[in-house]
């Protein structure tokens, strides 16, 4: 074990003697450039490593991975953040401490509440995996994410269709689409339902104003739907005789909902949300990151719903519904090594045009582009501020007439009078899109989780996308864009 722990700690001292140097010559830029303009490609290095571990270790080294992910996490993590450190010292540790602060630690306390109350409440009574059961299930997710979140939706539904499905073969494409929909799609219509639009709500986008997604949403969930419902048709025939046999001739006991209190719980996380986004308290600066008061009693809120959550539910009511702490501690691990790597990767493109990759930011100026640009990089990056980028991008490209008030308010005003398509295309983009990897939104990667830990064989990183979201995904956003950003 010793031997072990030194080997980890002699790699990571290795690769940050060699990348130091280099991120030191790199810091060296003129005085007033922000770090996103300093920082090279080739810092996304880790990023794009702790990427090929989570998608390459489970195939080529499962047992490995099963026993230490969380080192595989931690050593990108840190291979990345002390030459980080090393090469731009204050500027560095400032980000480093503003993304756990800010980004992940709620991030991590929202997942935890949800997979926690949602935990608590088990649906009884038969639920017989046939494919109407089935597009009917996927269908309420659909439509309850944007009112509990993406998040809440997920954890909510996904263990009673494994349930329902537990006598079938094929039951992969089940998840997946349940990824799609209920993990991603179905978050749409209100700021409640994925971070993006609520980051919009926060940036003087109306509340209802995501309401105007309801025609892309509508459209790309029937395409979906139908998809799946004639997928799930032809799997279901392949089942055995008597196996389809036992399940329908089975006694139907009646549903049931226990663990109702736990809906309370969930109300109040959404309240709490829409409290950090609707008052202004204040707040105090560690270091140079800013907390606020309304930022920390959403957090402390949620925390204390969701132990309330864990005191008013009996363990054995949890038993039964299989919960137990496996798909939150590995989520809780892997991002907290993806938060870390991922900074360049944001600071890049927050950086506009004097980035690294301001040759894309240039490069948007259609709806179609807006829609694919900011969908694509939110498959793999943090979809919130890949969202922000792109529409302070929109907004500087307005121009107020003479005299007038012009600040954000105004011009967001402005942008959906004059160029509606544009805020539409950018907020499809980050939802929709999120649905293409794994970590393209936060419920993806808990939802495979919890269906692994249920027996169910999900397809690895690469996987997923290559037999999933390319062949599906992808030809249903094309024929969006042609319908609804052309």
């Amino acid at each position: 074990m010793a031997r072990s722990r030194f080997a980890w700690l002699a790699l990571i001292g290795l690769i940050g003697l060699v990348l130091a140097p280099d991120l030191a010559l790199a810091s060296d830029h003129p005085e007033g450039l922000s770090l996103g303009a300093m920082l090279p490609m080739w810092t996304c290095i880790p990023f794009a490593g702790i990427l090929l571990s989570i998608a390459l270790f489970p195939l080529v080294a499962p047992e490995f991975w099963h026993h230490h992910y969380p080192k595989v996490a931690a050593f990108w993590a840190v291979a990345f953040g002390l030459p980080f450190m090393i090469g731009y010292g204050r500027a560095a540790f400032d980000s480093i401490v503003h993304i756990y602060l800010i980004d992940y630690v709620p991030f991590i306390i929202l997942l935890w509440s949800l997979f926690t109350i949602s935990g608590g409440i088990l649906v009884r009574g038969t639920l017989k995996g046939s494919p109407v059961v089935n597009v009917v299930l996927l269908l309420i997710g659909t439509l309850l994410a944007s009112v509990v979140g993406t998040t809440g939706a997920s954890m909510l539904l996904i263990r009673p269709l494994i349930r329902a499905n537990g006598w079938r073969i094929h039951k992969t494409h089940l998840v997946v689409f349940f990824i799609f929909l209920v993990s991603n799609i179905g978050g749409a219509l209100t700021p409640l339902g994925d971070p993006p639009l609520f980051l919009g709500f926060l940036h003087s986008v109306p509340f209802f104003w995501t309401l105007n997604l309801f025609s892309p949403y509508a459209f790309l969930s029937v395409l979906l739907l139908t998809g799946f419902f004639i997928l799930d048709m032809w799997l279901y025939r392949k089942e055995p005789e008597d196996a389809r046999s036992r399940m329908q001739a089975e006694e139907s006991v009646p549903l049931k909902l226990v663990g109702l209190h736990n809906f309370l719980y969930l109300g109040g996380v959404v309240g709490f949300v829409l409290l950090s986004g609707s008052v202004k308290l204040g707040g105090f600066h560690l270091g140079h990151t800013e907390l606020t008061y309304q930022n920390l009693i959403r957090d402390i809120g949620l925390v204390a719903l969701g132990m309330a959550s864990l005191r008013t539910t009996s363990r054995a009511l949890r038993t039964e519904n299989q919960f137990s702490w496996g798909p939150i501690a590995e989520v809780a691990y892997l991002f907290a090594g993806i938060f870390m790597t991922i900074i360049p990767a944001l600071a890049i493109l927050g950086a506009g045009t004097d980035g690294a990759m301001g040759w894309l930011v240039e490069g948007v100026k259609s709806d179609a582009s807006y829609f694919w640009v900011t969908g694509g990089l939110s498959s793999f990056l943090d979809n919130a501020p890949t969202y922000l980028t792109f529409f302070q991008t929109a907004l500087g490209g307005l121009h107020c007439d003479p005299g007038a008030v012009c600040g954000e308010p105004e011009k967001v005003a402005l942008l959906i009078e004059s160029q509606p398509r544009t805020l539409l295309a950018v907020s499809a983009g980050a939802v929709f899109m999120g649905a293409n990897t794994y970590i393209g939104n936060a419920p993806n990667f808990m939802v495979k989780a919890i269906a692994e830990e249920s027996g169910v064989a999900m397809p690895s990183f690469f996987g997923y996308i290559l037999r999933w979201s390319l062949p599906i995904l992808i030809p249903c956003f094309i024929v969006l864009t042609l319908v609804f950003f052309l």
